[in-house]
């Protein structure tokens, strides 16, 4: 029988449910059943550049959408890779092919070709739906594709209320091919929708909880991006856990859905829990700094979700004039919001009349998303918050899975109804992933060191394998990187360890500047003083180099592996010119 553990967070959630009522059946059932005992099917469910669509038309939609999949040859278990930005065609095909019991594999429309290829390999897709700008490159990824897959070809245009739909092919500077008619596996996606109209109605057979509703992709920084299976529990789990934990009434809000569909924050926050919710999903299919301001402007959405780079723009865009006092929620996840950053995004805010503060979120993509969040009216430096409801944290020693006190640092280790059916077609790394405690739970093991006080708040130090070991001696960058981001003139920094003589590494950190900020010797030494006075010395970095911007990944994290390999390719380099 399996212990229930430890808990010491519960005092802190005032009037939210420890224990919450999932629902039993799928993805789209948990929507609508919600919607009908809301009786919001008038309501928006989406807004698209303009245009609204209220939940009995979206749920009309996957009626037709999901006809038109069993059309074109999709059976119930069978894969279909959605490689779409955030646009209508994306969220409709998700909840579609949840509707016939089939599984949607979510990926980056800016995929390479290879990438497309392994994606449709590991998860034997039968077809891609893919917007018509990127369409070709996926005609060449199947190319390394062995077995028959269709491609259907949506429009962005088809999705624009007028006169937007008849402007954008002007806008558009790369024009897509036309699509090849001789082509019998290439469907557009209005001769897709036609057939949709014309086939047989749906039966009401709906996949069960533990389904596999849906399969993301980790983001590949310690090996192979590995195929996660979520169930239809795990994302209607976590729909109900960020409602009861905002600290206000989700229903009826207007979320900012502007991180991608392929990340399980954008599409189980930014997507799910708002349909969920019966709120107002506003669908942006690409963030810029340019339009950041204009559309929230536009827009007035309650509830904002995003990671740090997001809210590094929000420091940096012009045109946040306006009041702000119309937002309820602000999330921050998917990487770790610096203490200082925090502190800048919050002077923003309450200097725009908004009355909250940005709240910093845990998880991964194993869990969804997030699993713990700041409380709505606590926070404490450095903290990543509490777990929510039903979910369980446990700090334990890496190399025996023993739970460690109070205060030690060790593995962060999940348990709830979020965590993940495992890894798609591999049984080892999901052994090695999930596993049963001697408590008798099965916990999913995130590879992030951290640890817990004695109130149950949890906080994040730094993924197991980066670490910048100097002179023997463990160095964690985020904690460079947060004392950097102190200064005043710094917007965002990155540290890396880069080989050295003596030390066997030292700290390297990469820099980028406020707007308007020219780099000089006197903020450089200002930075390594300011470190030097809150770090140990062995992560005072050696070297800071300034530049306009850092690599991103896909999900919009800093992609530090790319700064170490530029700094292996010079060293390199370097040593053959010798």
């Amino acid at each position: 029988m399996a212990q229930t553990p430890k808990a010491p967070w519960l005092k802190y959630f005032g009037d939210i449910p420890a224990h919450l009522d999932y629902p039993d059946g799928s993805m789209y059932e948990a929507i609508k059943d919600n919607v009908i005992k809301l009786k919001k099917m008038n309501s928006v469910a989406y807004e698209f550049q303009g245009k609204k669509t209220t939940y009995k038309t979206f749920f009309n939609k996957i009626e037709i959408i999901g006809k038109a999949y069993r059309s074109a040859g999709i059976e119930v278990g069978d894969c279909v890779t959605v490689c779409m930005p955030n646009t209508p065609q994306g969220i409709d095909s998700f909840y579609a092919l949840n509707r016939i019991g089939a599984i949607p594999a979510m990926i980056h429309p800016l995929s390479a070709e290879g990438e497309i290829a392994f994606y449709i390999n590991t998860t034997n897709s039968k077809a891609v739906l893919v917007v018509d700008l990127f369409y070709e490159k996926v005609l060449e990824a199947l190319k390394r594709v062995n077995h028959p897959v269709k491609v259907i070809v949506a429009h962005i245009k088809d999705e624009l209320p007028f006169p937007l739909n008849m402007l954008y092919p002007l806008t558009v500077k790369n024009k897509p091919a036309p699509i090849p008619k001789d082509n019998e596996n290439v469907i557009d996606w209005g001769d897709f929708i036609s057939a949709g109209k014309k086939a047989p109605a749906l039966t009401n057979a709906m996949p069960k909880k533990d389904d596999t509703a849906v399969i993301l992709f980790s983001g590949g920084t310690t090996g192979t991006s590995k195929g996660i299976e979520l169930t239809n529990l795990n994302m209607n789990a976590l729909g109900a856990q960020v409602a009861a934990n905002a600290g206000f009434s989700m229903e009826g809000m207007r979320m900012f859905s502007v991180m991608p569909l392929f990340h399980g924050f954008g599409l189980g926050v930014g997507v799910h829990t708002a349909l969920q919710a019966g709120a107002t999903c506003i669908v942006i299919p690409q963030f810029t700094i340019k339009t950041y301001a204009r559309d929230v402007k536009k827009y007035k959405p309650n509830v904002i979700v995003g990671v740090p780079t997001l809210y590094e723009a929000l420091l940096r865009s012009e045109g946040f004039d306006f009041d702000l006092s119309f937002l309820r929620g602000m999330f921050c996840g998917g990487d770790s919001l610096s203490v200082e950053l925090k502190k800048k995004v919050d002077t923003f805010l309450k200097e725009h009349n908004a009355t909250i503060q940005v709240r910093e979120g845990y998880g991964t993509t194993e869990c969804v998303t997030a699993s713990c969040l700041t409380p709505f009216d606590t926070y404490r430096p450095g903290s990543i918050g509490i777990p929510l409801s039903d979910i369980y944290y446990s700090i334990v020693d890496p190399r025996n899975d023993t739970e460690l006190p109070y205060g030690e640092e060790g593995e962060i280790c999940i348990c709830g109804p979020t965590v993940m059916k495992g890894y798609l077609n591999n049984a080892e790394e999901t052994a090695s992933t999930l596993r049963r405690h001697a408590d008798g739970n099965l916990w999913l093991h995130t590879g992030d060191l951290g640890t817990m006080d004695e109130d149950g708040f949890v906080y994040y130090k730094q993924r197991m394998k980066r670490l910048i070991i100097v002179s023997g001696i463990n160095v964690y960058p985020s904690q460079v990187e947060n004392a950097i981001d102190a200064h005043p003139d710094v917007l965002l920094s990155c540290a890396i360890g880069v080989p050295d003589p003596y030390k066997m590494h030292v700290v390297k950190a990469f820099v980028v500047l406020r707007q308007g900020v020219e780099p000089s010797d006197k903020i450089k030494e200002e930075i390594i003083e300011h470190c030097r006075k809150n770090i140990s010395r062995y992560g005072v970095p050696k070297e800071i180099e300034f530049r306009d911007s850092l690599p991103k990944t896909l999900v919009g994290k800093v992609a530090y592996r790319q700064l170490e390999e530029e700094e292996a390719a010079k060293l390199k380099n370097k040593e053959q010119s010798k």
